[in-house]
């Protein structure tokens, strides 16, 4: 049973935040605002000014959860247990940390990636102190169970896309029995949750967006979202989110409505994506 990590429930996502200034800014403005959530990536290029946000924030490093991916096979020429354990240094070094609390050991499950290698490289990691937690991306259950036959150490979070147009129970479910975190990426379907009629109408409802609508569901599935958001505007709105829980909630004939949302949009099926 993997130690599941105790993950704010609303971060911020920075794929495709690679403007250094306005990605330091958003997570300046983030940490203002509330968020101790943050979610970067090597293959995202933008660990640094991930890093410098969080380090000019004026918020304590130990109060701020802060994940990174390796980079994916598809990315390099030498995927090997050695180039694994650099890449997480480097990973490190750029973000100017001496560890992150989750580090994820598998971006893309493609190319050449191999379980052996991939978690014989955090393994060592582990040893150098560099997470606390280790988790995986983008991986069916099967890939799941394999790499946790090979790993020496637990794996207590995964990530993957799912939003109310991708509800994503079979891998809810297995999170669950094994003790797993379950975080969401594109959690608005790259804006598509915007032309869905019954989140509008539960929007109206509750006098909330249909962002809201989504990211409220999601914490009542147990499940940390990380919407990408680089403007205040946007920052503020999700993050506004957590009222609707607090304040107003989503009823269980809300709940029961998105549930039965049947229309699947997938934003990211890359080629080298797992056969979901």
């Amino acid at each position: 049973m993997a130690t599941r990590p105790q993950i704010p429930t609303l971060g911020l996502g920075t794929y495709r935040n690679d403007d250094p200034d306005q990605c330091a800014e958003s997570v300046r403005t983030a940490l203002e605002v509330g968020y101790r959530h943050f979610d970067t990536a090597e293959a995202y290029g933008n660990e640094e000014a991930v890093g410098e946000g969080i380090a000019t924030g004026g918020v304590p490093r130990e109060d701020v959860f802060l994940a990174t991916k390796v980079l994916h096979p598809k990315f390099t020429d030498d995927y090997s247990t050695e180039s694994i354990v650099e890449n997480g240094r480097a990973c490190l070094d750029r973000l100017d940390v001496d560890s992150v609390d989750l580090f994820y050991g598998v971006h893309w499950p493609g190319g050449d990636y191999d379980p052996e290698d991939t978690f014989q490289a955090c393994a060592r990691l582990d040893e150098e102190g560099a997470f606390d937690h280790l988790g995986v991306c983008n991986m069916t259950p099967e890939l799941i169970d394999e790499a946790r036959d090979v790993s020496d150490l637990p794996i207590s979070a995964v990530q993957v896309e799912m939003h109310p147009l991708l509800q994503q129970e079979e891998i809810r479910e297995y999170c669950d029995r094994h003790g797993m975190a379950l975080v969401a990426y594109a959690p608005l379907g790259n804006g598509r949750v915007f032309e869905v009629p019954e989140l509008r109408e539960i929007g109206k409802k509750h006098g909330v967006s249909e962002a809201q609508v989504s990211l409220a569901w999601l914490r009542e599935k147990g499940v940390a979202a990380i919407p990408k958001a680089t403007s205040e505007e946007h920052i503020r709105d999700n993050w506004q989110s957590l009222d609707l829980d607090l304040d107003l909630g989503l009823d269980d004939e809300d709940i029961s409505r998105i549930d039965s949302i049947d229309r699947e949009k997938r934003q990211y099926d890359n080629p080298y994506a797992p056969d979901w």
